[in-house]
């Protein structure tokens, strides 16, 4: 969840105003996620525009096109939180804005968790092409892809629902308990099964990278999921501990958690406009080139 998503269970430190105290390096952070979320915005715009408009859909697009509207929700949610947190502060600490703040916090918790179950289907999908590449070409289903990803969206809706429901009563003590399912859902089934056919996935590549390069596909899944494990654990981690009542430092990890749905499109553009040891080449033609493959 963003920065001070916890603000509805826990109490405010008040100055002489009665209004809730902002400190500087919860300003600080705030504005860095700001401007990582309104260039992660753009990117996934790039992504959103290329792929809907100007190329033909494939099995790993449909994918890619879903997580980038994931990630850009995701975003979104997250700069309406930090609005309203800001907004409440100079309304100091307005009951309505609990109920807003919740809200928008499920909504980032939604776009996470469908970003997750996405990166999670790519990363088995292709482990299954490489270990059984014959049966994944001749028996795939057409619309394995649309199919996959609508259900994937109607899951996490599906667990995001009560959570929704439970943040509209202000007195009810199981609101913080309530995301604990869906981080407990996301944490100990979805990601140990992206890390484990990822790893598969790298060990495969590495051993086909002694006769030839591995492909950008691969390249491009492989930092994906690297980079969202890296960027989106730690908030997931965070939140147990606020739940154990352990300190720690939400700002720094929400400012991760936007870098994790920002960083795709660069992803995308590095690894299309790298040949021969050279960055090269223009933004749809490195898409086309990741894209295509």
């Amino acid at each position: 969840m963003p920065p001070t998503a916890s603000v509805s269970y826990h109490k405010y430190e008040h100055n002489d105003t009665e209004c809730p105290e902002s400190d500087a390096p919860e300003v600080t952070f705030s504005s860095i996620a700001v401007i990582i979320s309104i260039l992660g915005l753009v990117g996934n715009g790039i992504v959103l525009w290329f792929l809907g408009f100007h190329m033909k859909r494939n099995p790993f697009t449909v994918y890619v096109l879903n997580l980038a509207v994931a990630d850009t929700g995701l975003l979104l949610s997250s700069l309406a939180y930090l609005a309203a947190y800001t907004v409440e502060y100079l309304f100091c600490d307005n009951a309505k804005f609990d109920v807003i703040l919740s809200l928008f916090a499920v909504l980032c918790v939604w776009t996470y968790s469908t970003s997750l179950y996405l990166l999670t289907a790519i990363s088995t999908e292709r482990c299954v092409s490489v270990l059984y590449p014959i049966w994944h070409r001749c028996h795939r289903p057409r619309h394995l892809s649309a199919t996959v990803s609508a259900l994937l969206w109607a899951l996490s809706s599906l667990l995001c629902c009560p959570v929704a429901i439970s943040c509209l009563d202000l007195k009810s003590e199981k609101r913080f308990t309530s995301f604990l399912y869906v981080y407990a859902l996301n944490v100990l089934i979805f990601s140990p099964v992206m890390v484990l056919s990822s790893l598969i996935l790298f060990i495969k590549v590495q051993r086909s990278s002694q006769r030839r390069p591995p492909g950008k596909l691969y390249v491009v899944i492989l930092l994906t999921v690297l980079f969202f494990l890296l960027f989106t654990i730690p908030p997931s981690v965070e939140f147990f501990l606020t739940y154990l009542h352990i300190p720690v430092p939400s700002e720094i990890l929400h400012v991760l958690a936007c870098a994790s749905s920002s960083i795709n499109p660069v992803i995308y553009f590095l690894v299309g406009s790298y040949r021969k040891r050279r960055f090269r080449g223009s933004l749809k033609l490195a898409l086309q080139r990741v894209f295509e493959e």
